[in-house]
């Protein structure tokens, strides 16, 4: 007789998955305010403060980063002005699960240009 295997058969709708979202910040080039459209988005920008783009992605922000430059899926301004990740900004909120880090995306581009950062999210 063969003894019952100890595996455990779990239907795919209850299978518990690990949140593998992310929100990510990338510093943008001070040139890209050259741009009218960046800036009509933007009327209130600080100078002081850094422009950003915000964004969600199911990879790393370092390999979502890596995207965007290579031009693979990628947001224009990033690839054109794209300089470095600002993980300060978001690293405190990943991972996550999807409906969240769209959720996040958008709060987190709002909080960012209310304290006055140049913002772009698309």
């Amino acid at each position: 007789m063969k003894k019952a295997s100890a595996k455990k058969v779990v239907r795919r709708g209850s299978v518990r998955r690990r949140h593998r979202h992310s929100v990510y910040v990338i510093e943008l080039d001070p040139a890209i305010y050259n741009s009218a459209r960046f800036r009509k988005a933007n009327p209130d920008h600080d100078l002081t403060k850094p422009c950003v783009y915000v964004g969600c992605t199911g990879l790393t922000p370092e390999q979502r980063f890596e995207k965007h430059k290579a031009g693979i899926r990628a947001n224009k301004y990033v690839q054109r002005f794209g300089l470095r990740l600002l993980p300060k900004l978001y690293a405190y909120a990943n991972p996550m699960p999807y409906d969240a880090a769209r959720d996040m995306e958008v709060e987190l581009a709002i909080a960012l240009r209310e304290q006055g950062y140049a913002v772009w999210q698309a």
